[in-house]
């Protein structure tokens, strides 16, 4: 049992991973193109839902560029 729970990652060993890089960018360009899909295919919620995401990564992107860039 503790090999298993030794191989799945918690969650402070995933944050840093997910905030390395330009993966909040590349979130944020996922959720724009599903938002483009979902409202082609008619699904408005589902569309405003993901465009609102894709809008919060971008700003929140933008805000850690900027920190990062005056640090």
């Amino acid at each position: 049992m503790s090999a298993l729970t030794s191989a799945v990652p918690t969650l402070a060993q995933v944050t840093p991973a997910l905030l390395q890089g330009g993966d909040l960018l590349w979130l944020a360009i996922v959720f724009f193109v599903l938002a483009i899909v979902a409202g082609l295919a008619g699904f408005r919620g589902i569309a405003g839902l993901t465009m609102e995401i894709a809008r919060i990564l971008v700003l929140v992107f933008l805000v850690l560029a900027i920190v990062a860039f005056i640090l």
